[in-house]
């Protein structure tokens, strides 16, 4: 396998979890290629030094990155590609491509369901975009983009199927601030990020309508059982639920106050509306749009899963929070 200089890296995306894992990228390499989605962007991070919208303190050099708008320019350019953008984009992100995908590497740091396929996202690169499984990798939490920011200790977890790929990618990513496991469980990583922003709607709702800390405690240990038993059902495996890629993001998805799932339950709990929260928010909350496709999955599966049917009911059927959470109330030991 080449060494991690002979190999061209890219970033798709600009949101705030992209910002932050640009500077963590360009704590390791002096050549990056940057697509972002408009010239505004593009000329800020040039003339300015920073994002004009998300994590506006971090500064970046320019001289570091080769920052684009012709996402068809990024990717053939690449080699390994860190694919960073909200998965309700992802479909209108890409369809600009004119340029394979196929012989890239792959790295996935979304955390959601490609919205109308309801199909994760390595699930549909590999369908739509024909990108074989062993070129797609997934970039995991425990880790907020605000504490990358401040370049507070976090941790990431690197999953691929190939561990020398593993260990190259985690390589591109670890610095003074950012340690990075490795693990082969590419489903698992990936679909336990997408159920954990869920439960951590599920505990915004909760705080919203009125539950203390020793509800969310109950809440977050039914989660990650519940959380088990779905990802045994998608891909069996002898996995460690309590390892940090599942049991540490949903912690910090469910606890901290920079998690935008839980604000945004917070706010369904509290009164407002779906589409009112959703304006209100400037980023976007990917536990909505998961909500509805796991939903449809657990019933696939005939997989028991209160919290996320509690979740499905308030958000997608117009439920009463406070009804549906003490109903919920009931079913958790």
């Amino acid at each position: 396998m080449k060494e991690l200089e002979a190999y061209r890296i890219g970033l798709i995306g600009n949101g705030s979890w992209a910002t932050a894992i640009a500077k963590i990228l360009s704590k390791n390499l002096s050549n990056i290629r940057w697509w972002v989605k408009d010239d505004f962007v593009k000329g800020h991070l040039i003339r300015s030094k920073h994002n004009p919208t998300y994590l506006t303190d971090v500064e970046f050099n320019p001289d570091q990155f080769i920052i684009s708008t012709d996402i068809n320019e990024v990717v053939f350019e690449s080699d390994i590609i860190f694919l960073v953008v909200p998965s309700i984009y992802v479909e209108k992100c890409l369809e600009r491509l004119n340029v394979p995908l196929k012989d890239k590497i792959l790295v996935s740091s979304i955390k959601g369901i490609v919205p109308n396929h309801y199909l994760a996202v390595n699930e549909f690169l590999h369908q739509k975009h024909q990108v074989p499984t062993e070129n797609m990798g997934v970039i995991s939490g425990p880790c907020h983009a605000e504490e990358v920011a401040l370049e507070r200790l976090s941790y990431l977890t690197v999953a691929h199927q190939d561990p020398k790929m593993a260990e190259m990618i985690a390589n591109c990513l670890r610095c003074d601030f950012i340690q990075a496991k490795i693990t082969d469980d590419v489903i698992g990583t990936e679909y336990g990020a997408i159920l954990k922003n869920i439960y951590a709607i599920a505990a915004g709702i909760a705080h919203g309508v009125g539950y203390g800390d020793n509800f969310q405690a109950v809440l977050m240990s039914n989660a990650i059982r519940e959380m088990e038993r779905l990802l045994y059902t998608i891909d069996w495996r002898d996995r460690d639920i309590n390892d940090s890629a599942y049991l540490g993001d949903l912690l910090v998805t469910g606890y901290s106050f920079f998690s935008r799932n839980r604000m945004f339950g917070n706010m369904i709990g509290k009164g407002y509306t779906v589409k009112s929260a959703i304006l209100e928010m400037n980023m976007v909350a990917e536990g909505y749009y998961a909500t509805r496709g796991v939903y449809e999955m657990k019933d696939k599966f005939e997989v028991k899963c209160p919290i996320i049917s509690a979740v499905y009911k308030i958000l997608y059927q117009g439920k009463n929070p406070k009804k549906v959470m003490d109903k919920l109330t009931k079913k958790l030991d």
